[in-house]
């Protein structure tokens, strides 16, 4: 899969480029230990810094990462960006826009009066043929302020502008600033060819295998990881 990234020319070396996800992995994972005492157990367990399906799925796709620094003080956003005069018309100049409550009012996503914010996009994305991009908020990234609203775009016909990710404020006391190059999105290519769905009772073989499969699981840590994992880097 080729994902090509294009920007106005005058931002080319200024803005922070999308990066793999595995490259944006937080410092509390890094910090966390991999093994910690449970009472309940009796002993130390592992942590979910040794669950490979909870991190690959932080390290799987890119991250489109936020331009600048964006102040906040309880519920306003104020940014000092001091790029390029832009070459391109109608493109947006400001790190974040916002939408109005009425827009997501009747959805989980209401905030009462407050507003959603967007975050603008300085890159265009531009998918292989038959691929559409599914964004989702940083996976496991419950710390940063916002939640990112999902959303999947036919990025192989859909290209010629950015794709703007829209969010809501979960923080509403925040105050702080999000530095350039927070993690904003997370996102991955995905075939729009809708599945083929079929259900089926395990027949005397595939029963042999999950009650094989499940006493090696019972028996023992890194069933997944040594014998069914696709080779991976992983988190130290």
């Amino acid at each position: 899969m080729k994902i090509t990234f294009r920007c106005d020319p005058a931002l080319i070396d200024v803005l922070p480029r999308p990066i793999p996800a595995r490259a944006g992995l937080p410092d509390w994972l890094r910090a966390m230990a991999p093994r910690r005492p449970s009472a309940v157990h009796g002993r130390a367990i592992r942590t979910v810094k040794q669950c490979p399906p909870f991190v690959d799925a932080m390290a799987h796709g890119f991250l489109v990462l936020l331009p600048c620094d964006v102040h906040v003080d309880a519920g306003r956003f104020q940014w000092d960006w001091d790029h390029p005069a832009l070459a391109v018309e109608g493109h947006p100049r400001a790190p974040l826009s916002f939408h109005v409550p009425e827009q997501i009012e009747g959805s989980p996503l209401a905030r009462g009066a407050q507003v959603a914010i967007k975050f603008n996009s300085f890159w265009t994305i531009a998918l292989e043929p038959g691929w559409s991009l599914m964004a989702v908020h940083p996976v496991h990234r419950d710390e940063l302020p916002f939640r990112l609203v999902t959303g999947m775009v036919d990025a192989d016909r859909f290209h010629d502008v950015g794709i703007n990710f829209p969010a809501v404020w979960t923080d509403p006391g925040y105050r702080g600033t999000l530095p350039r190059g927070t993690p904003i999105a997370q996102c991955y290519p995905v075939p729009r060819e809708a599945p083929e769905l079929e259900c089926l009772p395990m027949d005397a073989a595939a029963r042999q295998r999950y009650e094989a499969l499940a006493a090696r699981l019972l028996a023992g840590p890194g069933v997944y990881r040594k014998g069914y994992r696709s080779k991976r880097g992983t988190v130290d």
